[in-house]
C-alpha cells in the first residue's frame, strides 16, 4: 500500500482502513444439530409427535414479545408479502418520514427459507424421526439507530433453532466516535471524503477491536427481543456469536474527483487484463496448488457508485471501486475463513499449546480476520501501483535490454520477447511467490526444466537469476536462498506480461 501512496502522494489526502459491513450470527450451538436438538427435547419432556405444537408455542411467544416491544415504543410492524423486497429501503423510508434519530425505527416481517427441523417417518422402523432441512418460517427484522453502532439491523428466525443475525457498519460506528471526539469530517454515503484529524480517526477505528462483541450483540438483540436468552429455560445455554460475513475496507481519499478519475480507468482495465488466478490467490494470502478445489473469478462491472473490479475465490473476494467520486476503496470480503490461519490454542483449552490453526468464524478470531483482510488490501494496492505507471513501455524496458556489469562480470540484457525470458518473468510473478519468495528449485517446474538432470537445471536457473539480480529485478533475502521481486521488478514484469494480452484493437483505441 505504501508504494501506491508514494506514487500518488501529491493527489492523496490520506488512508482510512477498518470494518465496513459486518454480519454476525448468534446460534445456540447445541440446538444446531439433530443430536443436540433430540437431547433438548428429552430434557423438556417433549415427544416428537408433539414437536409441532411445542415449537409453535415458543415461536408465538417470541413474535408477540417483539411486536409488543415495537408497540410500546410507538413503532410500526409491517408484514412484507415477498422476501425479495428490499427491507433496508423500506426502513430508511420510514426513518426519514417519521424523523427517527435514535432507537427502534420499525419491525418488518417476511416468510423466508431457513435451516430448521422437520418431523419425518422412518418406514423401516415405523417411527417418527427428527430431520434437519430447509423449510420456511417467519423472520422478523428490526431496524434502528443504536447509540453505539448507529444504523443497524437485526434478523430473528422465529422457528427452532432461533438463529439471530446482526448487521453493523464500521463507518457508522466511527462517525459516532468522531462526533464524540470533536473530529470534523465530510461524509458521503458510507465513506468519508475528508477527515480533519486522520491519524486520530484511524486510532479510533482500531478501538473497534477492543469491543466486547458478545456483550454488545446481546445488548442490542435484547433491546428488540425481551425473550432473548430465555427461549429455552429447560436448558439454559449462551449464544455463540460468529462473524458470518465481514467487509474490511481501505479507503484512499484523493484531493478531488478529477485526480482519481485521471488514473482510475487505466487501473481497472489493467487489473482485469493483468491479474491471473495465482495473483488473485496471492492477494488473499493463498497459494494456487493442485489441491485447490474451487473457482476463481474476476469481473468488471459498472455500478451507480462507480466502476468495480472484483476477484472471487470460493466464498471470499477482493474488489476495488471508486466511491463517491474521490475515494478509491479496496475491500476484502471474507465469508469462509477456513482458508486462513490464526495462531492460537485449541478451542476449549486456552492454556494449551499454541499453533497455527484454522481461522474460526467465532468473534474470538475477529481481530485476526482484520489483519488478514488488511494485508490483502495492501497487497492489492501495491499490485495496482505496479500496473499504473505513466512511463512509456519503451522507456521502462530500454535500459534493461542492455548488458550491464555485475560483480565485475558482464551480464546480458533482458530479452522480453524471447520465450525463455517471458517464461522466467511469468514464473517469478506467480502469486504464491509474493509472500514467501522463491528458490532456485521452485522455478524448475515452471520453466519446463523438471525433466532435466537436477544439477543442470539448477545451474541454468542460477544463470537466469544472476541476470535478474544484475538488473535489480529481484533481490536475495539475507541469510537464506530465497528471492523476492523488487518494486522495480514488479513494475517491469507486470508491464511485460500485460503487453502479451493486449490486442491490436485495444492499442488502436488507446492511441485514439
Amino acid at each position: 500500500m505504501q508504494e501506491f501512496i508514494r506514487k500518488h502522494e501529491g493527489a492523496v489526502l490520506g488512508v482510512l482502513s477498518g470494518w465496513d459491513r459486518v454480519r454476525f450470527m448468534g446460534t445456540l450451538r447445541m440446538l444446531s444439530c439433530v443430536g443436540g436438538m433430540m437431547t433438548y427435547l428429552s430434557k423438556a419432556g417433549v415427544l416428537l409427535k408433539d414437536f409441532g405444537g411445542f415449537v409453535e408455542s415458543k415461536s408465538d411467544g417470541m413474535k408477540e414479545a417483539i411486536q409488543a416491544r415495537a408497540r410500546e415504543l410507538g413503532r410500526p410492524v409491517v408484514y412484507l408479502a415477498s422476501s425479495r423486497i428490499c427491507k433496508e429501503e423500506i426502513a430508511l423510508g420510514i426513518a426519514q418520514k417519521d424523523g427517527v434519530k435514535d432507537g427502534l425505527v420499525c419491525v418488518l416481517s417476511a416468510v423466508e427459507p431457513c435451516m430448521s427441523y422437520l418431523i419425518g417417518k422412518d418406514a423401516a422402523r415405523k417411527r417418527l424421526v427428527l430431520k434437519a432441512g430447509l423449510r420456511k418460517c417467519l423472520h422478523l427484522y428490526g431496524y434502528g439507530i443504536d447509540e453505539t453502532f448507529g444504523w443497524m439491523s437485526i434478523r430473528i428466525q422465529t422457528w427452532f433453532p432461533f438463529t439471530v443475525q446482526v448487521c453493523v457498519n464500521g463507518r457508522e460506528w466511527l462517525a459516532r466516535q468522531m462526533d464524540r471526539a470533536g473530529i470534523g469530517y465530510e461524509r458521503r454515503d458510507n465513506c468519508f471524503a475528508r477527515i480533519s484529524d486522520l491519524p486520530k480517526a484511524q486510532a479510533l477505528m482500531e478501538k473497534m477491536h477492543e469491543l466486547n462483541w458478545p456483550e454488545e450483540l446481546e445488548r442490542v438483540v435484547r433491546a428488540l427481543n425481551p425473550l432473548h436468552g430465555q427461549m429455552i429455560p429447560e436448558w439454559p445455554m449462551p449464544t455463540y456469536w460468529s462473524a458470518r460475513e465481514t467487509e474490511w475496507a481501505t479507503d484512499v481519499m484523493f484531493r478531488s474527483e478529477q485526480e482519481l478519475a485521471s488514473i482510475y480507468p487505466a487501473l481497472v482495465r489493467s487489473a482485469i487484463h493483468a491479474y491471473s488466478s495465482p495473483d488473485v490467490m496471492r492477494f488473499l494470502g493463498k497459494k494456487l496448488t493442485g489441491h485447490f478445489q474451487g473457482e476463481i473469478q474476476s469481473s468488471y462491472k459498472h455500478r451507480p457508485e462507480g466502476i468495480r473490479v472484483k476477484h472471487r475465490v470460493k466464498g471470499n473476494s477482493i474488489k476495488v471501486y471508486d466511491k463517491q467520486g474521490s475515494v478509491l476503496r479496496t475491500e476484502t470480503t471474507i465469508n469462509d475463513p477456513r482458508d486462513f490461519k490464526v495462531y492460537r490454542a485449541k478451542e476449549g483449552d486456552s492454556n494449551g499449546e499454541k499453533r497455527w490453526r484454522v481461522l474460526r468464524r467465532g468473534v474470538a478470531d475477529l481481530h485476526r480476520r482484520a489483519m488478514v483482510s488488511q494485508a490483502a488490501n495492501e497487497r492489492y494496492l501495491d499490485a495496482l501501483a505496479a500496473l499504473d505507471t505513466s512511463q512509456s513501455f519503451g522507456d521502462l524496458l530500454r535500459p534493461e535490454c542492455r548488458a550491464v556489469i555485475y560483480r565485475k562480470r558482464k551480464v546480458r540484457g533482458l530479452r522480453p520477447w524471447a520465450d525463455e525470458d517471458q517464461a522466467l518473468l511469468t514464473a517469478i510473478s506467480r502469486g504464491e511467490f509474493a509472500m514467501e519468495g522463491f528458490r532456485n528449485k521452485d522455478l524448475a517446474v515452471h520453466l519446463g526444466l523438471g525433466k532435466l538432470d537436477p544439477k543442470k537445471a539448477s545451474a541454468r536457473i542460477s544463470r537466469l537469476l544472476r541476470i535478474l539480480r544484475a538488473h535489480q529485478i529481484i533481490r536475495k533475502s539475507p541469510g537464506c536462498h530465497r528471492y523476492f521481486l523488487t518494486p522495480k521488478g514488479r513494475v517491469l514484469a507486470a508491464a511485460v506480461l500485460q503487453v502479451q494480452v493486449v490486442t491490436l484493437q485495444q492499442v488502436a483505441r488507446a492511441a485514439a
